[in-house]
C-alpha cells in the first residue's frame, strides 16, 4: 500500500507556495534537466521538465492561478513518488513521458492572486493567447504533443458535491469540446480516467467528489485543448474538513493523479464507462465557511430568525496566508450548509479568541 506520507515534500507546505520555494527547495533535488518555457509578465522564468520515456506523453501544468497552490505540492509528492524505487512509478515512467509545469503563473504566486500581474486571468486567455504565460504553455502544448493534459487547479470552499452536506473536497471534469458539448472520443477517454480516479477517491472520502458543469468556453484552456483532440482532464483541490491549509486535499491529489497515471500506463481506461462519470454529482455552492445561528446582535438587519453565513477571505501578509470572515448573506438560509456552525451566545464571551471578536464585530456593524 503506497502511504503519501512516505512520499510528501516537507519543504512546501500551507496555501503560500511561490517560485522562489519551488527553486530553493524543489528543483534543487530534481534529476531531470529543466527547460524554460517562457517568461512571465515580470521576467521570471518558467521552467518545466520531464520523467519518463514511456510512449504515451502527459502534459500537467499547475498554478495557472496564482492563489491555487494544493496541486503544486501534490505534483511535488507525486515526483517524489516516481523517483522512488517502487514497481508502480517504474512501471509509469516506462510508459509514460510526464511534461510538468509545476507553476505556470509566478508572479500570481507571489502576489497570491488568481490573475496574472496584467491582471489577466490565464484560463480565459486561451483563444487571445495575449499573456506571455499563456503563448508559453501553447507553444509547449505544440511542441510536446501531447497524448493527455492534466489542467491542475483549487476551487472554493463553498462547493459541495451534489445538493448534499458534503464538501467537495476533489472535483473533476472532462471539459466540452462545442457548445454543444458533445462526448467526443476524447473527451471520454477524460471521462473514464476520471471515473477510474474518483473509484479510488471514493474509498477514501466517500461522497466528497463533484464533477464541475461542462459549459463550453473556448478561451479557456482545457476546452481549448480538448478542441484539438487530446483529453484533457480539470482537477479541482477543494476543502476537507478543517482543512484549510489542504494538507489532507493535497494527499487525495497524489493519489488520484498515481491512479490516472498507473491507468493509463497500464492501459486499463476501457474499464471505466461514461456512465461512472455521469454518476459523479455535479458540484453545487451550498456551504458557508461559517453558519452562525441565532446570531444575538444589537443590528435591525438582522431578524431573530435569520442566520448569518460566513466565507472567509484569503488575505496575504507577509508570507502567511490569514482567513479573515466576511458575511455573505443573511437570512433564513434554508439548504445551505457549514465548514463550521457558531451559536449567537458563544460571541457574547469573546474568551481571548480572535475569530469570534472578529464575527462579533462584523455582525454588528453590518450597513451600520
Amino acid at each position: 500500500m503506497i502511504q503519501h506520507s512516505d512520499y510528501k515534500e516537507a519543504t512546501i507546505q500551507g496555501r503560500y507556495v511561490t517560485m522562489d520555494k519551488l527553486q530553493q527547495h524543489c528543483f534543487t533535488k530534481l534529476k531531470s534537466e529543466t527547460i524554460i518555457i517562457g517568461f512571465s509578465v515580470l521576467g521570471v522564468p518558467i521552467p518545466a521538465f520531464t520523467l519518463g520515456h514511456g510512449k504515451q506523453k502527459v502534459l500537467m501544468w499547475s498554478q495557472m492561478h496564482g492563489n491555487e497552490s494544493t496541486t503544486t505540492k501534490a505534483v511535488w509528492d507525486m515526483v517524489n513518488f516516481l523517483n522512488s524505487p517502487n514497481e508502480m512509478a517504474k512501471t509509469i515512467l516506462e510508459s509514460c513521458t510526464l511534461m510538468i509545469v509545476p507553476m505556470l503563473n509566478p508572479d500570481g504566486a507571489k502576489a497570491y492572486t488568481r490573475v496574472n500581474h496584467n491582471e489577466v486571468d490565464l484560463n480565459r486567455d486561451a483563444k487571445n493567447l495575449s499573456q506571455p504565460e499563456s503563448v508559453a504553455l501553447r507553444t509547449l502544448f505544440q511542441k510536446f504533443k501531447p497524448d493527455f493534459c492534466f489542467n491542475l487547479h483549487d476551487q472554493r470552499t463553498l462547493f459541495s458535491a451534489g445538493k448534499t452536506n458534503k464538501p467537495a473536497t476533489v472535483s473533476f471534469l472532462s471539459p466540452a469540446s462545442n457548445m454543444e458539448r458533445d462526448i467526443t472520443p476524447s473527451r471520454e477517454v477524460a471521462m473514464k480516467l476520471i471515473a477510474a480516479m474518483n473509484q479510488t477517491l471514493q474509498k477514501m472520502i466517500p461522497g466528497q467528489v463533484g464533477r464541475f458543469d461542462d459549459g463550453f468556453n473556448d478561451n479557456c484552456v482545457g476546452d481549448s485543448f480538448q478542441m484539438e483532440k487530446v483529453p484533457t482532464l480539470l482537477f479541482e483541490a477543494g476543502h476537507f474538513q478543517k482543512d484549510y491549509e489542504r494538507e489532507k486535499t493535497r494527499e487525495f491529489l497524489f493519489y488520484s493523479l498515481l491512479e490516472a497515471l498507473q491507468t493509463i500506463a497500464a492501459d486499463k481506461i476501457s474499464n471505466y464507462s461514461i456512465d461512472d462519470y455521469f454518476a459523479i454529482p455535479e458540484n453545487d455552492k451550498l456551504f458557508f465557511d461559517i453558519i452562525v445561528e441565532n446570531p444575538q446582535v444589537t443590528n435591525p438587519i438582522i431578524m431573530d430568525t435569520d442566520r448569518v453565513g460566513i466565507r472567509y477571505k484569503e488575505v496575504l501578509y507577509g508570507d502567511k496566508i490569514h482567513f479573515e470572515p466576511e458575511v455573505a448573506e443573511v437570512g433564513a438560509l434554508e439548504g445551505f450548509y457549514a465548514h463550521q456552525t457558531i451559536e449567537g451566545a458563544d460571541l457574547l464571551d469573546f474568551d481571548n479568541d480572535p475569530a469570534k471578536q472578529a464575527i462579533r464585530a462584523i455582525l454588528s456593524s453590518i450597513n451600520e
